[in-house]
């Protein structure tokens, strides 16, 4: 269950009471909130708050201005050259905080992004429940022979079988042991602290995750990119469609210029001049390594 009882009672107990605010409030956003939202097999996102809107970022960029200077159509247009030009701090005036439930691996992995304010579920002081991260059959793959760190072919037959069978024996396994060094039926029990070293990777963790839009926006460049890891590449995708309600103006920009865009070298650049004149280019007369000479052409192939 992706939700623990009592965080469900606490859902319905917000859910039931309405609270009048003075404070912007992004109406894309006020229907996620206390919606948790169903990632892999038993983790979810859900947002527990947010501040700001697209107004705030053009609030911030235009801070000597008067709200009478603008328009919906200027916000939009100011909005796509501060994102097209790399400005940050406007960006920053928005912040969300999401409640996260997630392998332990993925969260390994994720905070590695160090720009967020992070709380998570202490195996110090509470037993982690008997839930892991078993992968659907389609989503095991074999080690990448081009990519060390990237997956090739999906595993089939009894080989896929096989390892799902080792996956979730050893995970519960693991859980029994655990279950048992913590137990005090009749003995002393060992600490909690010490017990959870015993638990595999792909059991569940929860944490809340407080970030600023440029810094989430930035997670997402990485994380929801097709080349990011499944298991947290579905994370940040489910995180994406809660960004483009809160801020539909910055998420546009943000797609058009990050996911969809592409950083050119100088010497690519000229390149494209070279080519928009009608000269021939190649590898040899580029400038370039061959590395490069294969990514400037996939990325101009599309």
């Amino acid at each position: 269950m992706p939700l623990s009882s009592d965080q469900s009672a606490e859902i319905e107990e917000l859910r039931a009471s309405a609270t009048p605010t003075r404070r912007a409030t992004a109406p894309g956003m006020e229907k996620h909130l206390y919606t948790a939202y169903p990632v892999l097999d038993h983790g979810f996102v859900r947002v527990i708050d947010y501040m700001g809107d697209d107004s705030a970022i053009c609030q911030a960029a235009r801070v000597s201005y008067g709200k009478g200077t603008k328009s919906v159509s200027n916000d939009e247009g100011l909005i796509r050259y501060l994102m097209r030009h790399w400005h940050s701090t406007p960006f920053e005036m928005c912040e969300l905080k999401l409640h996260v439930k997630l392998p332990v691996f993925v969260a390994r992995q994720w905070i590695r992004h160090r720009t967020a304010n992070v709380n998570e579920y202490s195996a110090r002081y509470s037993i982690l429940d008997r839930e892991f991260y078993i992968p659907a059959p389609d989503a095991l793959a074999a080690q990448s022979v081009v990519n060390n760190q990237g997956r090739g072919e999906a595993l089939s037959g009894d080989e896929a079988q096989r390892v799902l069978k080792y996956l979730t024996e050893d995970a519960m396994r693991c859980y029994d042991h655990y279950e048992e060094m913590i137990s005090d039926q009749g003995q002393q029990g060992l600490a909690r602290e010490l017990a959870r070293m015993n638990l595999p990777a792909n059991i569940y963790t929860q944490w809340y995750w407080k970030v600023d839009l440029h810094n989430l926006l930035h997670f997402l460049r990485l994380r929801a990119d097709a080349h990011a890891q499944f298991e947290i590449r579905v994370y940040a995708e489910e995180i994406c469609n809660l960004v483009a309600d809160w801020v539909p103006f910055a998420y546009r920009a943000f797609e058009d210029y990050r996911m969809g865009g592409a950083t050119l070298s100088a010497t690519a650049l000229e390149c494209v001049r070279r080519m928009v004149k009608g000269e021939e280019v190649t590898q040899e007369t580029s400038g370039m390594s061959k590395g490069e000479w294969r990514e400037f052409i996939t990325e101009l192939s599309g």
